[in-house]
């Protein structure tokens, strides 16, 4: 089932601009606070209506401007599992879970019971969602959502106000849940492991726009936008200059990098992830920068250090962190001389 949208909405401060199509089965988008990840959400849900544009599910419109087209949300046969759940608080998980089925009343006590069987509910039927745990809240949620057999499921940001523990369980309860489901899940978050490990397909918005899409993995290796690398967990970036065609100055850092590869030359800056760097004791390397300690922290599983650039006018120091099974080499060997950047590792970006 392909899930196409391009359409325009603004709104007093925001004007939203998204386009995208894809035919996978798990898609995520990824974006700051703010960018319009949960607005997408509405409108394709039929919550909110665009100024303009269409969306289409397969073959069946949803909406178009052009002939003013607009299929209420409750024929959508699309399944919103919101941040909260939207649970109705006086209705016990039964009746949550079968509102909205059509069908005669033994057809819906049927699909209830089933509801009740797949999602581990049994036994909590007359409580009301007061009563129930966080983890039991998403699976009435959900199952309420997969009684009537929704072909797309949104989820928008289900995990955001959950503390770490519940969240990491409750995010592995909710894919395995969805693992016999055979349409396809939209889910938007700005956390990057969530969106990671959850999608097969990737959005990165910025400021209501797509800015990039691809394969979520191929992505993460070389987002090619400064914003998409921010949001999937890189922390050190550089203005460049090109100097050649295999050769660029990272301004901000103040050293230079030779590289193999052909440097493109509608490049920007440079990114490089903390965990990449290579330590070198003694004489320097090709693409290397002087370890000169700014501060340091230490974590449960990892070290962070923060290093001064060889640019003095820079603002901002690199980052380095190191994993804790490597610490016993710092203390082997003492702090490095130098942070070896591998060419395979520097990500080339554009603004």
């Amino acid at each position: 089932m392909s899930l196409s949208v391009n359409v325009k909405k603004r709104f007093p401060d925001f004007s939203l601009d998204v386009r995208f199509e894809s035919s996978a089965s798990r898609i995520g988008i990824l974006g700051a606070s703010g960018c319009g990840k949960s607005m997408t959400l509405k409108c394709i849900a039929g919550i909110e209506t665009p100024d303009q544009g269409e969306i289409l599910l397969g073959p069946r419109v949803m909406y178009r401007s052009a002939d003013r087209t607009c299929v209420k949300p409750q024929k959508r046969n699309i399944g919103y599992l919101f941040q909260n759940y939207a649970l109705f608080p006086t209705m016990t998980v039964a009746k949550n879970v079968g509102a909205g089925l059509k069908g005669s009343r033994r057809q819906k006590e049927e699909r209830v019971r089933e509801m009740l069987h797949t999602f581990q509910l049994e036994g909590l039927e007359e409580r009301l969602p007061g009563e129930l745990s966080g983890g039991q809240q998403q699976r009435v949620a959900l199952a309420r959502i997969m009684a009537y057999e929704p072909e797309v499921i949104l989820l928008d940001e289900p995990f955001s106000a959950l503390d770490q523990f519940l969240k990491d369980r409750l995010q592995q309860e909710l894919y395995e849940m969805l693992e016999a489901y055979a349409g396809t899940v939209l889910l938007v978050s700005h956390d990057r492991d969530e969106i990671y490990r959850f999608s097969e397909e990737l959005l990165v918005m910025d400021r209501g726009r797509v800015i990039t899409g691809g394969k979520t993995r191929e992505l993460f290796a070389d987002p090619g936008y400064l914003e998409a690398a921010r949001l999937t967990g890189c922390k050190n970036f550089s203005r460049v200059q090109r100097t050649g065609v295999h050769r660029m100055e990272a301004l901000d850092w103040g050293i230079g990098l030779q590289c193999k590869r052909e440097i493109p030359g509608n490049i920007a800056y440079v990114g490089f992830r903390a965990h990449e760097f290579v330590p070198v004791w003694g004489e320097k390397k090709e693409n290397c920068i002087r370890f000169r300690l700014a501060g340091s922290a230490e974590l449960p599983f990892e070290k962070n250090f923060y290093i001064l650039p060889e640019n003095e006018h820079a603002r901002e120091n690199l980052c380095w962190f190191l994993q804790k099974d490597k610490w016993e080499l710092l203390r082997e060997k003492g702090l490095p001389d130098y942070l070896e950047l591998p060419e395979r590792r520097l990500l080339f970006l554009t603004g």
